[in-house]
């Protein structure tokens, strides 16, 4: 969790292709692809999406990784 947004990676049989993850806040959900950073379907906060897309990027090695292992690693929030 970083500045009110919520990252969360469901790794039941790898959920569903193609990788991605959902950032959630208080009024919004939305899937994010991992390999193109970009929302997936919905709506996301201009600002907030922002700050998605720069832990996607900063984090796409390791979220490809849990995506293809199924074994979770929590990651260090942005700052």
């Amino acid at each position: 969790m970083f500045f009110g947004i919520i990252i969360v990676m469901y790794l039941r049989n790898k959920e569903h292709n193609p990788p991605h993850i959902h950032a959630i806040t208080q009024d919004f959900d939305a899937p994010f692809y991992i390999e193109t950073c970009e929302i997936m379907e919905g709506e996301f906060p201009p600002k907030a999406q922002a700050l998605v897309k720069e832990f996607i990027f900063k984090y796409k090695k390791e979220l490809i990784d849990m995506w293809e292992t199924e074994k979770y690693t929590k990651l260090p929030p942005l700052k």
